[in-house]
């Protein structure tokens, strides 16, 4: 069946009936907003990841002979390394200083990525009619025609970010190179849910968990109240406040907010039921501070993104970006709370490191063994980085165990060579 499939390049996502697009979603486990066809589109249509802000669509299907998807990769060709979360700007410096010729760079490079949004997932999606090996040899065609298009038209490598453990093995059986990277993720409890925060905290360790209620006193003695409003009870003027709190954040940093005003109104119609907003008001009920979290109910999953505050209070941050999630998690019954890219601090608050894996095509010879040594060494200090969070962890000993996350071990096989 895979022999049969017909490879297509697209410019737009539009030209991928949003049906078919989410079906291979669905079947591919990639249940958060982040991959949906509503949320991409909106990407380009609202000029946020479009070519005019240097990501070029160019999504790729395998489609049968009755026209049906069976499989897509997003992909953009990049003008640059921006809202990508996998640093590979020294790889471009040395790139364009010793291998580049005229006409030629780093850049363009081919990257299946979710545009600012740092989520491990599935960048390689198979319909449910390819189970098992055939979906194996799907992935495998999507490879080959990635690498092809690369060599054709010259551009310098091709990178898949926060893949899954499996797809990063398919991709490094044909040559990739993987890198390893950590996040902190909270899992629940398995078999025995925390039924509330204080039943969470009595798994800690005594100073981590009498750490978390002295932050969360400071919050609650400035008088900081919180709401959270799930799916439709987040209005406009909901939607508006949280835009100036978004747009701070970056302004604050001297940066421009990668996503637009109008690109948030687009999704919070189309995708109302994949938001949670976190608010805080202050002691006269005024909105100060909010965060946004992407709800996935289908595997529950919450996912923490944004956040921003027009006023100070000390250990806000924690609380409205932790605390009051993961307090809203554990009395809606989710079972996973992922705190975004990066971040030691998250390991006292009860998120555990989890690795991530992205896989790199690069045809020069040359440079591609000087990377394989660079991810070697990296690696090695990887792990050794892993050794140090697993000693600092915020639980009693019994539950580190559980909360270990086997889905993301690493490939087998050395991580910076291919198998």
């Amino acid at each position: 069946m895979v022999a049969g499939l017909t490879a297509t390049w697209h410019h737009k996502l539009d030209e991928i009936a949003p049906e078919q697009w989410d079906a291979l979603v669905n079947a591919s486990g990639g249940g958060s907003p982040f991959l949906r066809h509503a949320w991409l589109s909106a990407l380009d249509r609202t000029g946020c990841a479009s070519p005019e802000s240097g990501w070029h669509p160019r999504f790729l299907t395998l489609v049968d002979a009755q026209g049906q998807v069976q499989a897509a990769c997003p992909l953009y060709l990049k003008d640059h390394s921006w809202g990508e979360y996998v640093f590979d700007w020294a790889w471009a410096d040395a790139y364009n200083q010793q291998l580049a010729t005229p006409g030629h760079s780093y850049y363009p490079k081919l990257v299946s990525a979710l545009p600012f949004s740092p989520i491990p997932g599935p960048r390689f999606l198979v319909s449910a009619t390819l189970l098992g090996e055939q979906g194996a040899q799907a992935i495998t065609r999507m490879l080959h025609e990635i690498t092809r298009a690369c060599e054709q038209h010259h551009w310098s490598s091709a990178h898949a970010l926060f893949l899954p453990k499996d797809q990063a093995q398919i991709a490094q059986d044909r040559g990739w190179l993987v890198r390893q990277g950590v996040q902190f993720h909270w899992q629940n409890r398995e078999g025995r849910p925390f039924v509330d925060f204080e039943d969470f905290l009595s798994d800690m360790q005594r100073d981590k968990r009498k750490k978390i209620k002295q932050e969360r006193r400071k919050v609650q003695e400035a008088g900081i109240t919180f709401d959270v409003l799930d799916g439709e009870q987040i209005t406009e003027s909901h939607w508006d406040f949280f835009y100036r709190c978004y747009a701070q954040t970056y302004l604050e940093r001297r940066q421009t907010p990668y996503l637009s005003r109008a690109f948030w109104a687009e999704v919070a119609h189309t995708l109302p039921e994949s938001w949670a907003l976190v608010i805080a008001s202050d002691r006269l009920h005024q909105p100060i501070a909010c965060a946004l979290l992407a709800v996935d109910r289908q595997h529950g999953a919450v996912y923490g993104r944004y956040w921003g505050s027009v006023q100070n209070v000390s250990c806000l941050h924690f609380e409205t970006c932790y605390y009051q999630p993961l307090q809203w998690c554990m009395e809606q019954g989710f079972q996973r709370f992922e705190g975004g890219a990066q971040g030691e601090h998250k390991l006292a608050r009860g998120l555990l490191p989890v690795s991530t894996y992205s896989a790199h095509w690069l045809p020069h010879e040359g440079f591609r063994q000087a990377v394989a040594r660079f991810l070697r060494r990296e690696d090695s200090g990887m792990s050794a980085y892993l050794d140090e969070l697993d000693e600092r962890a915020p639980f009693k000993a019994p539950f580190n165990a559980l909360t270990t996350m086997p889905t993301n071990t690493p490939p087998a096989g050395p991580m910076s060579e291919p198998a």
